[in-house]
């Protein structure tokens, strides 16, 4: 038996058709083969990458059901034959496996930076539909492989302190072009990536009032890569900053807590100590360490500090060191209320006692003072 006695493409598509319908890893299952590494069939009509010698085994069956498919014990010839059996049937393989290219990553690195501005302008995209463009260009990458340089992509702008696209999580794993690539991209765009900024910036009021679902557990960041030169960014990049300095998302967010509090009191059957709820930094201002002096059912106080942005639960935030040492004092009375996406529907999760316990902290200012003689 031959695979080169297959001469009809339709036990090839045959063959795709069933690979679509049960999942790679029945298929390869079932007709006995293990996963490619270096070589796939590629449909160029959807993108979809296929195992080829897999395929080819599978395809014999259908082309002769008499003799049923062909094992991986029974194949005879390699990659090269396989590769020259499907070209000949009008099908394409690739090489897959190497690593990425300049042109792929430009290419992906710019498709990324026009969804992200079109997000943040509130205009609509479709990534399923970005991924597909990508992938007529970039013959031989798989929709799930984009999808991951796209959330690399994600992680470069997270480790710069830039907002990234909801979606796209940052995966830290990747390739230092793309690093380089993404870097070089943000110097030369800087004035695209102010628009982007400044149009997530200027909603500062909640997309809801619906305090019900919005309490999520901390999210489990990666672990951080080693430790890299900063690139020197504009202060008008830096997002965490901006939020911190916008007073009027602060201000909202702090709003937003004080009814979320409210809520969860009157969930818990205590409405009296709703009542009690002080909004301590607009009675006092800042300088007390928290924002809002809240309680628990049993009436311990819960103190609040509110930090709050447009961003993904991710998203890096700014502390002082009086609140850094205010936690410390307060134990598990201290709580750090971080409220995520809050123009479009506000989410939460908390962090309760010692920020230091909870969170990387890492030095942005210092307080300079002339040194006196002799020291």
């Amino acid at each position: 038996m031959s695979i080169h006695e297959i001469r009809d493409a339709r036990s090839v598509r045959a063959a795709m058709s069933e690979y679509d319908r049960v999942g790679r890893t029945y298929f390869l299952e079932k007709y006995g083969f293990g996963k490619s590494r270096e070589y796939m069939l590629r449909d160029n009509a959807t993108g979809r990458l296929y195992d080829s010698k897999a395929i080819v085994g599978a395809a014999y069956g259908y082309a002769f059901p008499e003799r049923g498919p062909l094992q991986a014990s029974e194949f005879s010839g390699g990659e090269a034959t396989v590769e020259s059996l499907l070209a000949d049937l009008g099908f394409e393989v690739v090489r897959v496996g190497q690593d990425w290219s300049r042109e792929e990553v430009e290419a992906t690195v710019t498709d990324y930076f026009e969804m992200l501005r079109l997000e943040a302008t509130d205009q609509p995209y479709n990534k399923s539909e970005h991924n597909e463009t990508l992938r007529q260009r970039l013959k031989a990458r798989s929709k799930g492989s984009i999808e991951m340089k796209h959330q690399n992509i994600s992680a470069v702008l997270d480790q710069l302190g830039l907002p990234y696209i909801r979606g796209y999580k940052p995966r830290s794993n990747l390739q230092d072009l793309l690093r380089e690539v993404v870097v070089a991209e943000v110097q030369r765009s800087q004035e695209v990536l102010r628009a982007v900024v400044d149009a997530i910036e200027d909603r500062t009021t909640p997309g809801n009032r619906n305090y019900r679902g919005v309490l999520i557990e901390p999210p489990m960041p990666e672990a951080l890569p080693p430790h890299r030169r900063r690139e020197r960014l504009p202060r008008r990049l830096d997002y965490a900053a901006r939020d911190e300095h916008n007073r009027n998302l602060g201000r909202n967010g702090e709003v937003w807590v004080v009814g979320y509090e409210g809520a969860r009191l009157e969930d818990e059957s205590r409405p009296d100590l709703a009542s009690r709820i002080d909004w301590v930094s607009d009675r006092c201002g800042d300088g007390t360490g928290y924002d809002i002096l809240s309680y628990e059912p049993d009436e311990v106080a819960r103190f609040i500090e509110v930090k709050t942005t447009n961003g993904s639960p991710l998203t890096p935030f700014i502390v002082t060191q009086n609140e850094v040492e205010f936690s410390e004092e307060a134990e598990d009375a201290f709580c750090l209320y971080r409220v995520f996406d809050f123009a479009r529907a506000p989410g939460l999760f908390i962090l309760r006692g010692p920020l230091t316990a909870s969170v990387h902290l890492a030095a942005l200012d210092y307080r300079a003072r002339l040194r006196a003689l002799g020291h």
